[in-house]
């Protein structure tokens, strides 16, 4: 197996070898971005606001609070734990503490992912190149050769244009499956933000207005001075 392997490489020349390094740089992404979007800024959002809707309901919003600093790396506790800080204030207030900690997540999940296009796309391209210029040479070096060497270095020739093209269709495939996964779970966590940004707007202001059934509406801030 090691051994097919190093005779593709061989085989390929040196814009096989440079093509490497669009390769390695993808893998790279995949890695850093299922961390972050499996691990590090994902979390249960139906079980996580399930818990959320029940503090509200209890008038405990500091439990709440600290249900988010449980998860700080998350991108739907930073968005709700904006909007119980402003717990209450006005729906003006609330809104822009969640659209404010929204914009602020934003980047962090959406980051690198587009990147993995245009490797897919500089991938092919290099290989493509490769190819070109292996045929290049071999049709020059067949032109030039004994008869009895033609065939060979024709072979030789096709080789490395064929292990470059199907090299870069392979990178541009391996970016391509994991920009459509990547994507997908950041439109779900975006989504779920979303969602759940209103309900918590909406759970908040029914508070504010003593509209929980058993919950009297909080006591509002005296002015400032």
């Amino acid at each position: 197996m090691l051994a097919e392997i190093a005779r593709f490489y061989k085989e390929g020349g040196t814009l096989i070898i440079i093509n490497s390094f669009t390769w390695i740089f993808a893998i790279a992404i995949v890695i850093d971005r299922v961390i972050a979007l499996l691990f590090r800024y994902n979390i249960n959002a139906n079980a996580f606001m399930a818990q959320v809707q029940k503090l509200v309901m209890a008038n405990n919003i500091d439990r709440a609070i600290k249900l988010c600093n449980a998860a700080p790396a998350a991108a739907l506790p930073k968005v709700v734990k904006a909007g119980l800080t402003r717990a209450n204030k006005g729906s003006v207030e609330i809104q822009n503490a969640m659209e404010e900690a929204t914009l602020e997540v934003m980047p962090e999940i959406q980051k690198r992912t587009g990147s993995l296009w245009t490797i897919a796309n500089l991938a092919t391209l290099i290989g493509l190149l490769g190819t070109i210029f292996a045929l290049i040479g071999c049709f020059r070096a067949v032109a030039l050769a004994p008869p009895d060497q033609k065939a060979r270095i024709l072979g030789e020739g096709i080789a490395e244009a064929m292990n470059n093209t199907a090299y870069g269709l392979t990178i541009a495939i391996f970016c391509m499956i994991f920009h459509l996964f990547l994507t997908n779970t950041t439109k779900k966590i975006i989504e779920e933000i979303d969602q759940y940004s209103v309900k918590l707007e909406n759970l908040l202001l029914a508070r504010n207005k003593g509209g929980m059934q058993g919950q009297p509406a909080p006591t509002p801030a005296a002015p400032a001075a």
